[in-house]
C-alpha cells in the first residue's frame, strides 16, 4: 500500500510550463505585478477544471526559471491525484489552462508545451502506468510549506469571487479594489429583476447553492441548457459542452452538469445571473428545477 489507513495521502510533483509563442514569456509575465495575478487566477481554475474541485490540488511555490514557469503541486488524495493524472494524459489540462491563460490576459493564444515531474522522474515517460506515476508522486513528500506569495494570491481571488457571488440587486457600486486581479469593470449589473410566471424576481449573481442545486437536479438535460447558454457565452461554443461530456463521463451526470455551469461562472463572472439560468431552464422545459432554484417550493425531484 501507498499509505496507511492512518495517514493522509500526500504527494509532490512539479508542472513545468512554457509558451510556445515567442512573443508569450511566461515567467516574464509573472514576475509582472500587473500580470501575477491574471496568471495565477488561471493556474488556479485549470488545476480545478483537472480535479473537479478547487481544492483538489494545492500549489505550493511558482517558480521563475527561463523559459519555464515551474509549479510545485502537492496532492493530499490519490483519487485527486489520478484526476489531475487523467486529465494530463488526455491533454484536458493543456487545453484548460491555454483557455484560463487567454481569457485571463486577454490574448488572442497562448499555446503551452507541458512537462511532468516527480524527483528525478520524467512522468510523461510513464503516464500511461497510473498507478507508477501514483508511486513516484507519493514518494516525492512536499519539502515546503505553501509561499507567502501564493497564499497572498489565493487571498486576493477568493476576495475577488467572494466580491462576484455577492447577491447584488442594485447597480454594481464600484470595480475591485486595485489589489484585485485585473477584471472588466461594467458600470451597471446586467438587470435588477426579470419575469419568471408573471411574478418579479430580483436579479443576482449564481451562488454556489445554486451551483450545486442545478448540478443536482438538471440530470440529462445539462447538455440542452448547456447550448442554450453557449448563445450568449463564448466560453461554452462548441466543441466545449461535448468535451464535459467525455471528460467527465467516467463521473457521472452531476460532475457534468457541475462543470458546465463552473465554465459559464468562471467565464462570466458577474454577468453570470440567475435570470440568464433560468431563462435556459425555461427553454428547456425544467420548470421545476427554476422553481426550486428561485425558492418557490422545497421539492427535491425535478422533471
Amino acid at each position: 500500500k501507498m499509505a496507511g489507513s492512518s495517514a493522509p495521502w500526500i504527494g509532490s510533483a512539479y508542472l513545468f510550463l512554457q509558451s510556445t509563442c515567442k512573443t508569450v514569456v511566461l515567467p516574464s509575465l509573472y514576475e509582472s505585478s500587473q500580470k501575477k495575478p491574471s496568471v495565477f487566477k488561471a493556474l488556479k481554475l485549470a488545476l480545478a477544471d483537472s480535479t473537479g474541485s478547487v481544492n483538489g490540488v494545492d500549489m505550493l511555490k511558482v517558480h521563475c526559471s527561463h523559459p519555464h514557469l515551474i509549479v510545485q503541486l502537492k496532492f493530499c488524495k490519490q483519487e485527486n491525484c489520478r484526476r489531475f493524472l487523467q486529465s494530463y494524459r488526455e491533454g484536458a489540462l493543456q487545453e484548460s489552462l491555454q483557455n484560463h491563460l487567454q481569457l485571463s490576459l486577454a490574448m488572442t493564444a497562448v499555446p503551452l508545451e507541458m512537462e511532468l515531474k516527480a524527483g528525478n522522474e520524467h512522468l510523461d515517460n510513464m503516464l500511461k502506468d497510473e498507478d507508477h506515476c501514483l508511486e513516484c508522486i507519493y514518494r516525492e513528500k512536499p519539502d515546503r510549506l505553501r509561499d507567502e506569495e501564493i497564499t497572498e494570491l489565493e487571498e486576493r481571488l477568493k476576495s475577488l469571487i467572494v466580491h462576484q457571488s455577492i447577491n447584488n440587486n442594485t447597480a454594481v457600486k464600484g470595480c475591485p479594489s486595485p489589489n484585485s486581479p485585473p477584471l472588466p469593470c461594467p458600470s451597471l449589473s446586467p438587470q435588477v429583476t426579470f419575469i419568471f410566471q408573471g411574478q418579479q424576481f430580483a436579479n443576482r449573481t449564481l451562488t454556489s447553492d445554486d451551483h450545486q442545486k442545478f448540478a443536482k437536479l438538471v440530470s440529462k438535460k445539462w447538455k440542452q441548457v448547456g447550448r442554450s447558454l453557449q448563445k450568449n457565452c463564448r466560453a461554452l461554443r462548441d466543441p466545449v459542452i461535448d468535451n464535459l461530456a467525455l471528460e467527465y463521463d467516467r463521473e457521472g451526470l452531476y460532475e457534468q452538469a457541475y462543470q458546465l455551469l463552473l465554465r459559464f461562472i468562471q467565464s462570466e463572472g458577474k454577468k453570470a445571473t440567475i435570470a440568464r439560468l433560468i431563462a435556459a431552464l425555461e427553454e428547456n422545459g425544467l420548470i421545476s428545477l427554476a422553481e426550486e432554484l428561485l425558492g418557490l417550493h422545497s421539492n427535491e425531484d425535478c422533471s
